[in-house]
């Protein structure tokens, strides 16, 4: 992901990002840099505009389906019943007990 990153900010100068302008982005905050990812890195985005290569990576995205939602959502919509239920037992054992005393009353 810092080789992507360090290729992304070359190429927001509005230059073609070169191997040697990525190694001096990862080298100035302390990155070791592997020529061998850098160079696969401008070999493949090689020609294309950065811009677009994002855009049609956030479409992709978009269209990936999620399957822990459905059950996440049942369990939610589930939650506020058993939580009504519980509130109306303990709201009567709150009232008994509490005898007008509060920890914070003044």
């Amino acid at each position: 992901m810092r080789y992507v990153a360090a290729y992304m900010l070359c190429a927001l100068s509005g230059k073609e990002p070169t191997t040697a302008a990525v190694e001096k982005v990862l080298k100035s905050v302390g990155v070791e840099a592997d020529s061998a990812k850098v160079a696969a890195i401008v070999k493949e985005m090689a020609g294309k505009n950065a811009a677009e290569v994002v855009e049609a990576g956030r479409k992709k995205i978009a269209n990936v389906s999620c399957g822990s939602a459905a059950p996440a959502a049942a369990a939610a919509a589930a939650a506020p019943a058993k939580a009504e239920a519980k509130k109306e037992e303990s709201s009567e054992e709150e009232s008994d007990g509490e005898m007008g005393m509060g920890l914070f009353d003044d």
